[in-house]
């Protein structure tokens, strides 16, 4: 898309509507409380004149995502929006605990109704950027640069694959598992082979793996080792049967599972948990690899991979390459809240809340070209 590749070029701020795909029941209120359409009719009546500033915020450090959708969204379903006075922090900006992240003044009529919607949208956003940047942070903790792929398709409902992928880009995912999860950032989606691939060939790691190079011959070739629950023994085969070729051995063993090279040697366990995809089992294949002239193919592991189990790994020098997550980067840990702070001009909020001015955050102006197509520009 023309408007992502113009943002990652730094030709625009902000993305805008040609980017979201809202639904347009958004303006009828249909995805709003319902004290927030009453309150809306009410004020339309009774306090016409009235003039609010509705500030928001969150309650963690974290990385503040959603703010052009939540921009986006008010300039597309506000009543003139163009009277409307935003000030907004951007995308990726680390944010603290209290921190306004974004203002909005007007009639209260004009936006109000709007608020659980931009709170749900920075609220899903922040979380799923501020727990992959974390993640993120974690793979680099023993000193080293190591991808972490973003695989969080099988998690939650399809519909919110292209929101969490712009996020998880935003926290810093080195790639994303579906061409959904890329869509608002301009980039596909990338993987290679399921287990269902190699059950269809009987579990034939080799056979598997002919079959993708001859189909995707331009691929990198990773295999899948576990779906026989003995990943040194069919990490070899690949690498015997592909040599240079095999870029790398992908290791995704369920927690429920040992894997046969510890069945074999009873001796190595009683000291750690076997199960799963753990530092033995990775140490014990890298040793493999390089004991027999394969130092060149890297391993990447999958499957309940959490920021605290990477840092384990990475504290114990795992001999990792690259790490897939997913479950556990869509927890959401970040809530915002919108507060009305400020009614005609003077300090007005609920008890416990009051105005927060940030000097960082960035004035948002309103055009529309010839097209009606909303451009956002930012000034300070």
């Amino acid at each position: 898309m023309k408007e992502i590749e113009q943002k990652l070029n730094g030709e625009i701020d902000r993305l805008t509507n040609k980017t979201f795909k809202f639904d347009e029941r958004i303006k009828e209120g249909w995805f709003s409380a319902v004290y927030f359409l009453k309150t809306k009719e009410i004020v339309e009546k009774k306090l016409p004149n009235n003039q609010v500033t509705m500030q928001f915020f969150q309650k963690n450090d974290a990385v503040l995502c959603g703010t052009d959708e939540a921009i986006a969204l008010v300039h597309t379903f506000a009543d003139h929006p163009e009277t409307l006075e935003i000030y907004s922090l951007k995308d990726g900006d680390k944010i603290s605990p209290f921190e306004t992240v974004l203002t909005i003044t007007g009639s209260y009529q004009q936006f109000g109704y709007l608020e659980g919607i931009i709170d749900g949208i920075l609220a899903r956003r922040t979380s799923v950027a501020t727990n992959v940047y974390n993640v993120v942070k974690a793979a680099k903790s023993s000193g080293k640069e190591k991808p972490v792929i973003f695989m969080g398709d099988r998690d939650d409902h399809y519909t919110t694959q292209a929101g969490d992928g712009y996020a998880a880009f935003i926290g810093g995912s080195t790639a994303q598992a579906t061409h959904a999860m890329n869509e608002w950032w301009g980039k596909e989606g990338m993987g290679t082979m399921p287990h269902a691939m190699i059950q269809m060939f009987k579990g034939d790691i080799v056979a598997a793996l002919q079959a993708y190079h001859e189909v995707f011959p331009e691929d990198e070739l990773v295999a899948l080792v576990d779906y026989n629950n003995d990943v040194i023994t069919d990490s070899l085969k690949a690498a015997r049967a592909f040599g240079k070729k095999l870029k790398g051995v992908r290791l995704d063993t369920s927690n429920t599972l040992v894997d046969k090279y510890f069945l074999r040697n009873h001796h190595l366990m009683g000291s750690f948990d076997p199960r799963g995809v753990n530092p033995e089992l990775v140490f014990a294949l890298r040793k493999a690899l390089d004991e027999n002239g394969f130092q060149h193919v890297e391993i990447v592991v999958t499957g309940g991979f959490t920021e605290e189990k990477i840092r384990y790994f990475e504290s114990l020098g795992v001999p990792v390459n690259t790490y897939g997550v997913g479950r556990s980067l869509l927890k959401m840990g970040i809530g915002f809240t919108g507060d009305n702070v400020l009614l005609n001009g003077s300090p007005e909020a609920k008890e416990g809340r009051r105005y927060r001015p940030n000097p960082r955050l960035e004035k948002v102006e309103y055009h529309a070209n010839q097209h009606d197509r909303i451009i956002i520009d930012t000034t300070k």
